[in-house]
């Protein structure tokens, strides 16, 4: 049986925004910055470690100083991942990687759907923004 929800996207879009503004711990393991290189027509995923400081904060493992959420912050990734669809970079990053590059669920879902919205980017030629 198929049962359909009926929302308009607006109420949809209202539903997502609300849900990116919640708090989530941050992954001791480190974080991702995703973007598309569509000339090789792939996702990517650098991959960054940090530790989390005492209160909450993650810091670069290397200076214990907390990260700026600056563009301007140059570090060097610890992994560069990629795929042609957003369940090939899974793939890669949660089956492939040993040991896996990050420890908790919310942030494995987190990625999922992040990574779809750039194949869907990817393939459509629109813009795509980290969430």
């Amino acid at each position: 049986m198929l049962i359909t929800i009926q929302s308009d996207s607006s109420e949809l879009a209202a539903i997502d925004r609300e849900l990116s503004n919640r708090f989530i711990d941050l992954d001791p393991a480190g974080y991702f910055v995703i973007y598309l290189d569509r000339e090789a027509k792939l996702i990517c995923a650098k991959h960054y470690t940090n530790v989390i400081n005492d209160s909450g904060i993650a810091c670069d493992p290397e200076t214990g100083k907390p990260l700026p959420c600056s563009p301007k912050l140059e570090r060097q990734p610890a992994a560069i991942y990629t795929g042609r669809t957003a369940k090939e970079i899974c793939v890669n990053i949660f089956e492939a990687s040993q040991p896996c590059p990050l420890s908790y669920l919310d942030h494995a879902a987190y990625l999922g759907r992040e990574f779809v919205r750039a194949e869907l980017a990817l393939l459509s030629g629109q813009d795509y923004w980290q969430d």
